[in-house]
């Protein structure tokens, strides 16, 4: 499968300039579904990072005994605590955050960074994943609840998943061997697009291949991912 390569000057007449008399209202409002104890940073750098990408607002979900530490870490974004066991959601938390995107007219969710895979939180991924009646970004341990489970669920809405090469591995459950290939059905399993993460992320809508060819090895640490799906 051939690949184009983005240029960033294509990119730039995509941000149109803000309208002075604007207020948050109207820049969207983002949900962060996140954390877990001991990764509640990636809670907070997902959310900083929609934040600093334009968000006019956002909101983070996180397991009740963890929400303090994420609402210090970031005062700007708003707080939820979900129902928790040992520190990471419970399955229970799937129905209140379902409600909460509902009920804060929540514009997409991202679900992913720092969850773990511990107790019930791959079932609450799954759970939240078929009640969500918004576009998801679906990113890390989220990732991999969907490759314990053996499926994507299928809403109708459109998806974008941001795994690297491991998690495209588990999700695919083949080598990542040629990775356009791979991207394009990945794209496919979530019925929108996916992003390749790597020496030279590729994009995909299932159908044609972009190739990023922007970064280097100063992004391969702990964190970018998160930021990344911010």
């Amino acid at each position: 499968m051939k690949t184009r390569k983005i240029a960033p000057g294509r990119l730039m007449p995509l941000l149109a300039p803000r309208v002075r008399n604007s207020h948050k209202g109207d820049y969207g409002h983002v949900l962060v579904v996140a954390g877990s104890r001991g990764m509640t940073g990636a809670a907070v750098l997902a959310a900083r990072a929609a934040l600093k990408a334009g968000a006019g607002l956002v909101t983070m979900a996180c397991p009740a005994t963890e929400r303090q530490l994420v609402a210090l870490a970031l005062p700007e974004a708003m707080t939820f605590s979900a129902a928790s066991s040992n520190g990471c959601f419970s399955l229970k938390a799937a129905g209140q955050v379902a409600g909460l995107a509902r009920d804060k007219k929540a514009d997409i969710v991202l679900i992913g960074p720092g969850l773990s895979t511990w107790g019930e939180t791959p079932a609450f991924v799954i759970k939240l994943l078929s009640a969500l009646q918004l576009p998801a970004v679906v990113d890390a341990d989220a990732l991999n609840a969907v490759a314990i489970a053996g499926r994507y669920p299928q809403t109708g809405l459109p998806g974008i998943i941001t795994p690297h090469p491991g998690e495209a591995r588990r999700l695919l459950a083949a080598a990542v061997s040629d990775r356009p290939a791979s991207v394009a059905a990945l794209a496919r399993m979530c019925a929108g697009a996916a992003v390749l993460k790597g020496a030279g992320t590729l994009v995909s809508d299932g159908v044609s291949v972009l190739e990023n060819t922007t970064g280097g090895p100063a992004l391969a640490k702990g964190g970018s991912g998160d930021v990344l799906a911010g």
